[in-house]
């Protein structure tokens, strides 16, 4: 990850729901973070392919807080269950994430 690295959440713009390299004059997440918490970070793949109008985005499998708090949409791990799932994923691995 670099440091200009960000994800657009405009649903007005056409890199909706994609990568974006800041400066970016839309909205978006910066990936790049002082808590660590995007330091392993996957994509969903959740309204990519057809994305729809405001039908959700930036919604990320990241590193939980110490206090494993709350996010703001996204799913998040311990540091420690984070490091035993890595070395399971390849391409053909399929997360599904049940409510």
């Amino acid at each position: 990850m670099r440091a200009d690295d960000g994800w657009c959440d405009d649903p007005a713009s056409p890199a909706y729901n994609r990568p974006v390299r800041a400066p970016f004059t839309q909205s978006h997440q910066r990936l790049w973070r002082s808590d660590h918490l995007y330091d392993v970070c996957l994509v969903l793949d959740f309204n990519r392919r057809p994305r729809r109008y405001a039908g959700g985005s930036a919604i990320f499998f990241h590193l939980a807080h110490g206090d494993m708090r709350p996010t703001q949409g996204c799913i998040a791990i311990a540091p420690a269950a984070m490091r035993r799932l890595l070395p399971r994923l390849h391409r053909q691995v399929r997360v599904t994430v049940h409510r």
